[in-house]
């Protein structure tokens, strides 16, 4: 049986290795110490990094850029799969639909530990929206034909490459959205849990400040300035609330942005010094990046939903 595995290991690993050798010496790395051109199999473009998206097709006004389209890959690849799953749906499930209550009571049971059964029905599709598209948008993006598939035209003077399909985490503008939408979630179901009222009293709370100014002028001289002292404390810890809720938004796109467009250029750059196979370890250290960073994305929605539908002296408790 050792045997066996040793002969299965040698198998694989030999012919990696010969691969890996042959993309040293002579890719661009190799080349470029040994003062040769590498051969026309190994030739790789240099990379190219952009951070605006790149438009593709003008419609008037509006561009048609590559993480747009690369975006709307991905809800494409999320209702087809959704369609596939779940189409003609039993009470005992097939392998199809077996498969999707698996996802869906796994994201279901990740809500509930958090923030109790009492609201995670309101909470869970927020939550595993944010998490499946962000996940799909970095796993779709290692499909070869991201990044490779273009358009070529001439710009001053010389040749430039367009990818149509560019990672969508990689443009600013998909995490931004994504975390709007957090952010609207998150804000939506604290009015809903407690109310509207009650809800942004926690950010604006005058009450303790008009009270102390209306027992100032009914001359009540003990009571009424430490109210007014302590009510524009409270106002002031409610503006640092807003602003703590603003600042969000700016953290979620930022680490998203950044994560996402930093392992892209590690993959360009890897695939660009040594050919073959040198950019598979890093595909996967970007399937774990990917998870990590929906994880991230989607639990601190939940973490921040939790604490927006709790009353403000429960979420203190």
């Amino acid at each position: 049986m050792g045997q066996n595995r040793l002969k299965i290991l040698l198998f694989f690993f030999i012919p990696v290795l010969i691969l890996f050798m042959f993309g040293l010496i002579f890719g661009p790395l190799g080349s470029s110490f040994l003062g040769k051109e590498p051969p026309g199999i190994l030739k790789v473009p240099r990379p190219h990094v952009a951070l605006p998206a790149e438009p593709i097709v003008h419609i008037g006004s509006f561009s048609i850029t590559n993480t747009l389209i690369a975006s709307w890959f991905t809800i494409i690849v999320l209702v087809g799969l959704s369609i596939f799953l779940t189409r003609k749906m039993k009470l005992i499930p097939g392998r199809r639909q077996g498969i999707a209550e698996v996802v869906v009571e796994g994201l279901l049971n990740f809500v509930e530990s958090v923030s109790g059964k009492r609201h995670a029905r309101m909470l869970f599709p927020g939550v595993a929206t944010i998490f499946i598209y962000v996940i799909f948008n970095a796993y779709l993006a290692l499909l070869p034909f991201f990044g490779t598939i273009g358009l070529h035209h001439s710009s001053h003077g010389h040749e430039e490459f367009t990818a149509i399909f560019r990672a969508a985490n990689t443009d600013l503008n998909v995490p931004l959205s994504i975390a709007l939408m957090s952010f609207f979630f998150v804000e939506s179901w604290g009015m809903k849990a407690i109310g509207v009222t009650h809800y942004l009293s926690e950010f604006i709370n005058v009450r303790q400040f008009l009270q102390g100014l209306k027992e100032l002028f009914t001359g009540k001289i003990k009571t009424g300035p430490m109210n007014i002292v302590f009510g524009f404390i409270s106002l002031f810890v409610g503006v640092l609330e807003i602003f703590s809720h603003l600042t969000r938004m700016l953290s979620f796109t930022f680490r998203l942005f950044g994560n996402m467009t930093a392992g892209e250029i590690l993959i360009l750059v890897s695939s660009f010094l040594i050919p073959l196979v040198f950019a598979i370890p890093f595909y996967g250290l970007e399937l774990l990046i990917g998870m990590i960073q929906a994880l991230i994305f989607g639990g601190l929605t939940l973490v921040f939903g939790t604490i927006a539908v709790s009353p403000h002296e429960e979420s203190h408790e």
